[in-house]
């Protein structure tokens, strides 16, 4: 099978799998925790979720996208990197374990609170192997694989959900269930990986030291990376109730499941530029363009169609007592655009090697994100935190597309971009004028709008999509042949 046909067939698995697991089912599953729990008792588990994503980041010492990006050299060691790479992942993730009792000695909350963290702190040292195994799929370009997995993880997820709300277990059971769907996780996509490479743990101290030079600095990035993402729902839960972390997380958690699209887009063009920044700019140039045309062809109508449709979207995601969450949301949906284009500076920033520049770009916007937040939440609450996101999102994109023009010597092309925003524009006229009739004729009737008028004004062509995901090498044998 040809590349082209493996990364257009992961598209559109990845795309299927992860609508209705990372979408649809985490979604599902904040409607049912939400009704559950109340704002209050969503606020605690939306706190929980923060420290799982502190912890993830202190043990992912950079490992997975480096893992990928060696892997995926030509003539790499896989076993040797495999082997290494995940007993040192193993390793962090149980030191991890073994300290995070201390964050409670700084952090106090209440006793369920506490053991849900510790249950988060469980669960990274399964999130951690799964994420560093991840690069062999992208390799092979199998992601569609690790989509299944992680859909029948959510899947098992929410049927416990329902099963605890059902029986009326609590709070802490609640809480649970993210470690029992993670180990599920796992434990699947480890068994499956032995298809591709069998690979034995290895301690080969010298070279751990010599991948954690490059490693490390992605590592730092995940922290700050956090310090932005994420702390400020911990900075709600220290200054404020535990209502408004509920309030703020349910706008959060709508614009957290789509996050997902970006980096699945960057996970799999990742190894084409990979492999084409060294040996054909011109390619990479090609590619890189028409990527940068495609995240804004997703942003543009995502931020027009949330912003109309955002009371109705609150209302379905979670109910009664949750409608102070809309202004949030308005908020937030554009530090989601944000998000996009920086995955993609991300992105090639990482395959430049420059991750050292990222790192110290992230830091500026990690120390800008802490002080903003210390500013605003005493008194602007989830306003002040919504806020603060966007401001965070549009430093790290201004930061990190001045480094790839800077190091990577490229800048995006803007061609047709007008286009573009004028079938948002559009599209936003649509649903000023049909939304207070109905959420789902408002919703299809934009989107159609917008895709006619992309197609009237010829915005996008069919060529410039398959350029994203073609390329003049066949497969090489590994690819069609994995290693059993």
């Amino acid at each position: 099978m040809a590349i082209a046909r493996k990364i257009a067939y992961n598209v559109v698995l990845n795309s299927f799998f992860k609508v209705f697991s990372t979408v649809a089912l985490s979604l599902l599953s904040i409607r049912l925790i939400t009704g559950y729990l109340g704002p209050d008792g969503f606020g605690k588990y939306a706190t929980i979720l923060a420290f799982f994503g502190f912890f993830s980041a202190i043990a992912d010492l950079g490992l997975g996208p480096v893992t990928a990006r060696e892997i995926s050299r030509e003539g790499a060691e896989e076993k040797k990197i495999l082997g290494n790479i995940v007993a040192l992942r193993l390793l962090s993730s149980l030191a991890l374990i073994l300290i995070a009792p201390l964050a409670l000695l700084v952090f106090r909350y209440p006793e369920d609170q506490e053991w849900g963290i510790l249950i988060a702190a469980a669960a990274v040292l399964f999130s951690t192997l799964s994420l560093v195994l991840n690069g062999i799929f992208q390799k092979y370009l199998a992601m569609d694989k690790v989509a299944m997995i992680e859909f029948c993880g959510k899947f098992l997820q929410v049927a416990l959900v329902v099963f605890i709300v059902r029986e009326d277990l609590g709070f802490l059971p609640i809480a649970a269930t993210l470690l029992v769907s993670l180990s599920f996780n796992a434990i699947l996509v480890f068994w499956w990986s032995r298809r591709y490479v069998k690979f034995s743990l290895a301690l080969d101290f010298s070279y751990w030291k010599e991948f954690l030079k490059e490693s490390l600095p992605m590592g730092a990035t995940a922290i700050i990376t956090f310090a932005y993402f994420k702390l400020d729902t911990i900075l709600l839960s220290l200054m404020q109730s535990n209502t408004d972390v509920g309030i703020y997380n349910v706008a959060y958690k709508i614009m957290e499941n789509l996050i997902f699209f970006p980096a699945m887009l960057a996970g799999l063009i990742l190894p084409l530029l990979s492999r084409s920044i060294y040996t054909d700019r011109k390619r990479f140039n090609e590619i890189a363009d028409k990527t940068f045309k495609v995240f804004f062809l997703i942003v543009a109508p995502l931020i027009v169609g949330t912003w109309f449709l955002a009371p109705d979207i609150v209302q379905i995601v979670s109910g009664e007592g949750f409608q102070a969450s809309v202004p949030v949301l308005r908020i937030l949906i554009f530090a989601l655009g944000c998000i996009f284009f920086g995955h993609y500076f991300n992105m090639l920033l990482i395959v430049s090697n420059a991750q050292r520049k990222l790192m110290v770009a992230l830091f500026f916007a990690a120390v800008f994100n802490i002080s903003l937040n210390l500013f605003l939440i005493p008194t602007y609450s989830f306003i002040g935190a919504a806020f603060t996101s966007v401001a965070t999102e549009l430093l790290v994109i201004t930061l990190t597309g001045f480094l790839v023009f800077q190091h990577v010597k490229y800048r995006p092309s803007f061609e047709h971009i007008g286009r573009i925003l004028f079938a948002s524009g559009a599209m936003g006229v649509s649903l000023f004028f049909l939304e207070p009739y109905s959420f789902f004729l408002a919703g299809i009737s934009g989107v159609t709008i917008y895709i006619g008028s992309l197609w009237i004004t010829q915005a996008i062509s069919y060529e410039e999509l398959r350029m994203i995901f073609s390329s003049k090498e066949t497969a090489p044998a590994a690819v069609e042949n994995p290693i059993s």
